[in-house]
């Protein structure tokens, strides 16, 4: 692995993860005072999971922008332009990672959340399809990501049907 490709992948997860927890405030009233449903993992599964999804995410990228084991291309899609489009599709989800939390917890939007958190799905999934292409293996290592992506939205979305009344200040 090339040590500039992990240390870009590396950085942008880091700051993904530090704007996303910038917004993140588990113990503000507001949540305090949402219902939420009694299969919500406890606290700290949050902060112990995302670090290690993180840090997956940070290396599995990495490997897969390096990797010279070129997977099926769609087209003729030039090994070039299937990077092009896999740092564009990581640098969105990486996007949609952090909005997550400011849709959440400042906007105090769950619904909007919820289906932001669909959308997140959706590009983790793409984004685990994308990695497989170009190295197999850490395709499969990211799969956990879009996992747990897929549990965030099902979370996210009890979350909300239970409190069809939470905005700010309630």
């Amino acid at each position: 692995m090339k040590a500039m490709t992990a240390v870009w992948t590396a950085a942008a997860t880091a700051a993904t993860a530090a704007a996303g927890g910038a917004a993140t405030d588990p113990g503000s009233g507001w949540y305090r005072r949402l219902r939420k449903p009694d299969w919500q993992p406890p606290a700290i599964a949050f902060p112990v999971v995302w670090t290690a999804l993180y840090a997956d995410l940070a290396v599995t990228t990495a490997v897969a922008l390096n990797s010279q084991e070129a997977g099926d291309t769609p087209g003729n899609e030039t090994r070039e332009q299937q990077l092009r489009a896999y740092r564009g599709a990581l640098a969105a989800n990486l996007v949609l990672n952090a909005a997550w939390s400011w849709l959440f917890w400042r906007a105090r939007r769950p619904w909007l959340a919820a289906a932001e958190c669909a959308v997140l799905a959706a590009s983790s999934a793409d984004l685990v399809r994308r990695t497989h292409q170009l190295n197999r293996a850490a395709g499969v290592a990211l799969a956990p990501y879009a996992l747990w992506c897929g549990f965030a939205t099902v979370l996210s979305t009890a979350i909300a049907r239970l409190n069809p009344g939470a905005r700010r200040g309630q």
